[in-house]
């Protein structure tokens, strides 16, 4: 199977995927010549368990998204939240639409913090429907980069994970980069804790 689609890729570069921390992949990656370029950490905490407080910075409004009207400024928004990150800093309004079809595409759970009329964080929320229970996710959480530091990312999670909390779940999750340790140690202060590890390989 990778000599095929290292075959069809030809030129272009090509990332390999490991859900988990798995020696075969390890062993197959180092085999093509490939090794580990990326960690993304997913982190779980329980929503039975109490939510810290958060306080919302001077100045800025929590609201919830609303359709047709907040599209451009949450793109706006977004790439400047994520102008380094290799997938959601390039988010377009075509990939926002795709989104928004998709049918876990709840505006009340898309929180919109706005200083002075201008979007400075947002809090995309998402449920996954399961077999046994459902499960919430911090699917975006994103702060411009002059509000950070403010306690306004703090501030959204939690008022986010209330959301999620008031929907009846008992458990959310998200996906961090493992070398984010602002990140990191901002989502273990709010009682998350380390799930899983994805790999990411390269040439």
């Amino acid at each position: 199977l990778m000599a095929a689609a290292l075959a069809q890729a030809g030129d272009t570069s090509l990332r390999l995927w490991a859900h988990g921390e798995l020696h075969g992949a390890y062993e197959l990656a180092a085999s093509l010549g490939y090794r580990k370029t990326r960690e993304l950490w997913q982190m779980r905490r329980s929503l039975f368990a109490q939510l810290p407080h958060g306080s919302c910075p001077p100045g800025v409004t929590i609201r919830t998204f609303q359709v047709g009207l907040d599209e451009d400024a949450l793109l706006a928004a977004n790439a400047q939240a994520f102008a380094q990150h290799p997938e959601q800093g390039q988010l377009s309004t075509r990939d926002l639409e795709l989104r928004m079809s998709e049918p876990w595409f709840d505006s009340q759970g898309l929180l919109l913090a706005v200083r002075d009329d201008r979007i400075v964080g947002f809090h995309w929320t998402k449920v996954h429907s399961g077999q046994t229970s459902d499960v919430g996710e911090i699917y975006v959480l994103g702060v411009v980069p002059d509000e950070r530091g403010t306690g306004l990312g703090a501030y959204l999670a939690i008022r986010g994970l209330e959301h999620l909390r008031d929907r009846g779940l008992g458990t959310v999750m998200l996906y961090v980069d493992a070398d984010n340790t602002a990140a990191t140690r901002m989502y273990s202060s709010l009682g998350f804790m380390h799930w899983d590890t994805d790999v990411m390989f390269g040439r």
